[in-house]
């Protein structure tokens, strides 16, 4: 029965993160507080939607730049992946280094949401955060990259399932960072 709270939460955080993402530039805001709020089940925390609301107000300072250049970011690499690839000799080639680039920014990305806490700096979560996906711990990143991987096959069979996916991605992104911590420790 727990399992199933979990996934309920899980269903929760990605309704929520989804909604609160589509105005883009909230987009980092979003993933923070929905892994502030898997964050707050798994400790007990109370998981209301108005202490994810509240996670999100809390998230939102400062980070409107980052989300722009994130949203920036994605939109290049999805323009030169698609119009590359059919256009230009070894387009397949420049197709498979976009889905890298856009999977790399993605895991920094949840990496950065999955460590941010209440007046922590976006650019310092950022940057630290692609000190750890690259160096400090590469294989929590492979996890994230198969989480989204999976993220993208169960959207593209079943456009609906993105809601509870996403929530298992923003978990795996908070179990990620907790099993970094924990390595760290001992």
């Amino acid at each position: 029965m727990r399992r199933f709270v979990l996934f309920g939460e899980c269903l929760l955080a990605g309704l929520l993160t989804l909604a609160l993402a589509l105005p883009l530039v909230t987009l980092l805001p979003a993933l923070a507080a929905g892994c502030a709020h898997i964050r707050a089940h798994v400790d007990g925390e109370t998981t209301a939607v108005r202490a994810y609301l509240a996670r999100f107000r809390a998230a939102f300072p400062g980070s409107v730049p980052l989300s722009l250049a994130a949203v920036a970011a994605f939109a290049v690499v999805t323009v030169d992946g698609v119009f590359l690839r059919a256009a230009v000799p070894g387009g397949a080639f420049v197709a498979a280094v976009c889905v890298m680039a856009a999977a790399a920014l993605s895991v920094v990305l949840l990496r950065a949401a999955a460590t941010w806490s209440p007046g922590r700096s976006w650019a310092d979560l950022v940057r630290q955060a692609a000190s750890r996906a690259v160096t400090g711990d590469p294989s929590g990143s492979l996890l994230l990259v198969l989480a989204l991987a999976l993220l993208v096959v169960i959207t593209w069979q079943l456009l609906p399932l993105a809601v509870p996916t996403l929530g298992c991605v923003l978990m795996a992104a908070v179990a990620v960072e907790r099993r970094y911590a924990l390595g760290r420790v001992s």
